[in-house]
């Protein structure tokens, strides 16, 4: 099996596994209970959000854990909205957000909220001019994403920051795909909120965590107990928030007992995942007639390439490349099944038939040059057999 799908999910990491172990069997306790068992679960979530926090820039008691991206999402757009909506009810976006944004905004917007979503380039870059002039004395907060989940295009989110500060607006970002690949310091990119899930850099399913800036007055999301800070009630789930640290750790962090920051031997995977891409582009285009490549040609994640194909259907593709044992997907893993093409391809200019001619292969760390021309010769065949079928 070759496997071309890492923006979808990762491998959770043997040593990830490892980690989670005991607190499923030994360190079973409560995080919430006073006895010994469970303080031994109370400080490994303590360990975690320091640990997470060296990574950002952040403190500490700024790291909220929740189920992943989507909730994270959720909790950071109807919070603001909630606490803010007596100052202003109106919040900016972009038209290539993942779902987990867009429809937590459409749903704000039936709450009474006014919602301006931003334009993007043909290479899915907002405009920060329009996002300039979008900008108005009720406007309480601007949700732009760190790199596209499809295209992987990364966004100008200093410059946005800086924007959303200079004008006393919160800045939250849906970092899952950059969280693990980027380096991030969010004072430095003035964010005040930002997404994250595990499972995208090889820790477990069903964990993330929120940043949440001290200057956020927002309320809580979900209650009932008084976990974290009251702002997140229910029992932690330690073994997740546990390899989700560990996953962490692996990232970021040289050494156990290391201050995580950024790893070089990370740095060093990430440009080899670069190299790896941009083989991977040059090849396609060399070898495949008409393909357009989808997102910037630089400005994009380390291991994202998504090309349309016009001429066949993507989900026909994807079929007769698992049938050669090769991974891939058509865009988010969120609205698979979905018969409506991207709305992130239509957004960069993309025709619907285009948008449903769109592949996306995202790298991981064990992928090789070897496997990147086995699924360039078998595309290459598969998308001729697909265009002369057709003739």
């Amino acid at each position: 099996m070759i496997y071309l799908d890492h923006a979808a999910t990762t491998k959770t990491a043997p040593e990830v596994v490892e980690a989670m172990l005991p607190y499923f069997t030994e360190c079973y306790g409560n995080a919430g209970s006073i006895y010994k068992l469970g303080n031994e679960s109370r400080m490994a979530v303590i360990r975690a959000k320091e640990t997470i926090a060296g990574t950002l820039g952040a403190e500490a008691n700024e790291i909220y854990f929740t189920s992943g991206g989507t909730e994270s999402d959720n909790w950071a757009l109807k919070a603001v909205y909630e606490a803010c909506r007596d100052k202003g009810r109106h919040i900016i976006t972009s038209k290539i957000e993942h779902h987990a944004v867009l429809h937590t905004c459409e749903y704000l917007e039936k709450q009474g909220a006014e919602v301006t979503y931003l334009d993007v380039d043909g290479d899915g870059l907002v405009d920060v001019e329009q996002l300039k002039r979008a900008i108005r004395p009720d406007t309480i907060l601007i949700s732009i994403m760190y790199a596209n989940n499809e295209i992987g295009t990364i966004q100008p989110i200093k410059e946005i920051g800086e924007i959303a500060a200079a004008h006393g607006i919160l800045f939250h970002t849906d970092a899952v795909q950059a969280y693990g690949q980027l380096p991030i310091d969010v004072a430095a990119c003035h964010i005040d909120l930002l997404s994250t899930s595990g499972h995208k850099f090889n820790g477990p399913k069903g964990v993330g965590f929120l940043y949440i800036s001290k200057k956020a007055k927002i309320r809580s999301f979900m209650h009932g107990g008084q976990q974290e800070r009251g702002r997140r009630a229910g029992t932690e789930n330690v073994p997740g928030i546990v390899g989700l640290e560990a996953a962490v750790r692996r990232v970021y962090c040289s050494v156990e007992e290391a201050e995580c920051v950024c790893n070089l031997e990370e740095e060093k995977n990430a440009e080899r995942e670069r190299i790896l891409r941009d083989y991977l582009i040059s090849q396609i285009e060399e070898k495949i007639p008409e393909a357009m490549l989808n997102g910037h040609r630089t400005k994009r994640l380390p291991g994202n390439v998504n090309f349309s194909f016009p001429g066949v259907e993507g989900e026909s593709v994807l079929i007769m490349l698992d049938m050669q044992g090769i991974c891939a997907s058509s865009g988010s893993a969120c609205t698979s099944g979905s018969i409506d093409p991207s709305h992130v391809l239509l957004a960069i200019g993309r025709s619907p038939e285009e948008a449903r001619s769109a592949i996306r292969l995202t790298l991981g760390a064990e992928n090789t040059k070897e496997e990147m021309d086995i699924v360039v010769g078998e595309l290459a065949r598969i998308v001729g057999k697909i265009r002369e079928s057709r003739l």
